[in-house]
């Protein structure tokens, strides 16, 4: 295959298309038009609009991430782990369903064991560039559903997932913690004071209540509650992933800036040697790797 090709992030809430040519990005285009958010169309509809403004180049398009679930446009079969990311280029799913484009899913990964199921889509491309250009023993990936990624070079040996982000998201807006509280703002202090607490006390079931009550009594600004939760939370998460993978290891932060300042804070918490990788670049350097294995 040339370094010509379109790739195409396309993941429960978002979508984002790059266009290369000759190895360089040339045009992006970014849309909220995310496999949950198709708002009466097709995947094929959207698929269409997308490259609409590229296709006349009549380029391969590589895609990855929700788009192949069972909720996407065609369910890929997951590859098992253990599995070397290096093989996903020889392993990509055709969808004539895109035909005249050329158009490939990168597969999932999956784990099956009695002690853990889990499962990524998209998550694993991000891999693949960040496992060359950042490398580590144990990556982590925040987000709604952080993704804990053991790694043995360029093999996947292990996940987990925290869904830290979901939760924070229904206790704010869906629980008995976030009634009746006005606009929220930053709290940097507060946020910190959450992460040692649930970092120091990971089994936070029993202490979520307290988030309300602090606030009721007035020990908590009403202003910072999501702060304080947020911490409570990640504090929780980074504990609990800590004691499954061990503190032995280098990490990796995949992501957007935001999240990965709170879990580095986190992490310098537990004493835990750490970088930053971004989400955009990681998925970028693994399409380009991917593509290039096409053409071996």
């Amino acid at each position: 295959m040339t370094a010509s090709y379109i790739a195409l992030d396309w993941g429960s809430t978002n979508l984002r298309a790059f266009l290369y040519q000759q190895g360089e990005c040339t045009a992006q285009i970014r849309s909220e038009r995310g496999i949950t958010r198709l708002e009466g169309t097709t995947p094929e509809q959207v698929f269409n609009d997308t490259i609409a403004p590229w296709q006349s180049l009549n380029l391969p398009v590589i895609m990855a991430g929700m788009i192949g679930s069972n909720a996407g446009w065609v369910d890929v079969p997951y590859l098992c782990a253990p599995v070397s990311l290096d093989t996903l280029g020889q392993h990509l799913f055709p969808v004539n369903a895109a035909l005249p484009a050329k158009a490939w899913i990168v597969p999932g990964i999956c784990i099956n064991r009695d002690d853990n199921c889990n499962v990524m889509r998209g998550e694993e491309t991000q891999l693949l560039g960040a496992l060359h250009d950042s490398p580590a023993s144990l990556y982590l990936m925040p987000g709604t559903h952080s993704k804990w990624v053991e790694t043995d070079g360029s093999q996947i040996r292990d996940f987990r997932t925290a869904m830290t982000g979901e939760l924070h998201h229904l206790l704010m807006n869906h629980s008995l913690l976030g009634k009746g509280l006005p606009a929220q703002q930053s709290a940097t202090d507060v946020f910190r004071q959450g992460l040692s607490t649930g970092f120091s006390q990971p089994d936070i079931t029993g202490r979520l209540f307290e988030v309300r009550a602090a606030h009721v009594l007035n020990r908590l600004e009403k202003s910072a509650v999501s702060d304080w939760l947020s911490g409570l939370l990640i504090g929780s998460e980074v504990a609990q992933m800590l004691r499954l993978f061990g503190h032995q290891h280098s990490v990796t932060i995949i992501g957007n800036p935001q999240l990965t300042e709170r879990y580095a804070q986190a992490l310098s918490l537990a004493g835990v040697r750490w970088q930053a990788f971004d989400g955009d670049q990681a998925f970028q350097s693994g399409i380009r790797r991917i593509v290039n294995a096409m053409g071996d």
